[in-house]
């Protein structure tokens, strides 16, 4: 059984996401879940949450077959095959597939091979490319006997998160209380349909063909994409509660979300608070100082010690972030069918 690939989407950036992984990954780890981590963000900026400069520059400067999430596709743009990954072991139960400001690169021959896998022959070379990373996925876990996949994407609607996507079985929608968060939202739940829809028609267009029988070992993604809720980053509080500016949009999330993802307009009452709301999985907080310090000492918040400076009201800001995040992973473990 393959395990679950979920993957944080937001067509707006500067919503926490790549914090929010990197968090959610050390957790699972914590809590003896292997976790692969996969950035398919061409920004890359959750491998830089990882790993020092200088490691990711030995990387990039002198890149090996698998070496990166990019080196690992490349061989398709040319007359190769997919390269075997090539993780980076962070911590016990916590591996990293780099992502690669190549990657952008791969853009152009996935969308060029997304026409032409409906076609009525030659279908296994588009197949593969589109299906590329879910199959580097399946590699990555099979390799560590992963039991969680995580992916990052980045903040558009572009080929390669299409064919992220298209790997995806659960897809989290990290949000800010903004208006520009609630638009992404708007455009991403028709998105998601679209996406499944077209791979739905490949698929059996792949099935019909008489090439499927040539290849009777070439599994393919089933396009789960299934959006099992949203989180939302609180920016500012006072005295626990919301600031204006922030209210105003936080509560408008329950009904854009019932619309755009859930298609459905709910005959009952939206909940009075986000905080009711069964489709909200949590509500990020801002850990203010924490953040830099954790940055600086390279581990996640809940992991800074008095060493790092973690001490009085951070040491207690620590000790709700944990909980936080271990209340989060649990939830979502629950979600995906993750035994913890």
């Amino acid at each position: 059984m393959n395990p679950p690939i979920l993957t944080f989407f937001n067509n707006k950036g500067g919503v926490g996401k790549t914090s929010l992984i990197y968090h959610l990954a050390w957790m699972f780890a914590s809590l003896r879940k292997r976790v692969v981590v996969i950035d398919l963000d061409p920004q890359a900026n959750l491998t830089a949450a990882f790993l020092d400069e200088d490691r990711i520059e030995s990387i990039w400067d002198t890149p090996s077959p698998g070496s990166t999430i990019y080196e690992c596709v490349k061989p398709l743009t040319g007359v190769g095959d997919i390269a075997d990954p090539d993780m980076q072991s962070i911590a016990t139960d916590l591996y990293l597939l780099p992502g690669d400001v190549s990657l952008s690169g791969y853009e152009d021959p996935l969308s060029g091979e997304w026409p032409n896998s409906m076609g009525d022959n030659h279908l296994y070379r588009p197949m593969r490319i589109l299906s590329s990373f879910w199959q580097v996925m399946q590699m990555a876990a099979d390799k560590v006997q992963a039991d969680l996949i995580l992916v990052d994407v980045g903040p558009n609607l572009g080929a390669i998160n299409r064919a992220a996507l298209i790997a995806t079985d659960y897809v989290v929608i990290p949000l800010g209380a903004d208006l520009f968060s609630l638009q992404g939202l708007q455009n991403l739940g028709p998105t998601l349909k679209s996406w499944k829809n077209l791979w739905q028609k490949r698929l059996e267009n792949w099935r019909d063909s008489r090439e499927s029988s040539q290849y009777p070992d070439f599994r393919l993604p089933a396009g789960k994409m299934q959006v099992i809720g949203y989180l939302c980053q609180q920016h500012s509080v006072r005295l626990d509660r919301p600031v204006k500016a922030y209210d105003k949009w936080v509560n408008r999330i329950p009904g854009v979300y019932r619309e755009a993802v859930l298609d459905k307009q709910e005959a009952q009452a939206l909940p009075r608070k986000q905080t009711d709301d069964p489709y909200c999985l949590a509500t990020i907080k801002h850990y203010r100082s924490l953040m830099p310090m954790a940055q600086e000492h390279r581990k996640p918040i809940f992991n800074l010690t008095s060493a790092d400076g973690a001490i009085g009201s951070h040491a207690s800001a620590v000790s709700d972030a944990r909980k936080d995040f271990k209340q989060l992973a649990e939830k979502i473990a629950g979600l995906l069918g993750v035994s913890l």
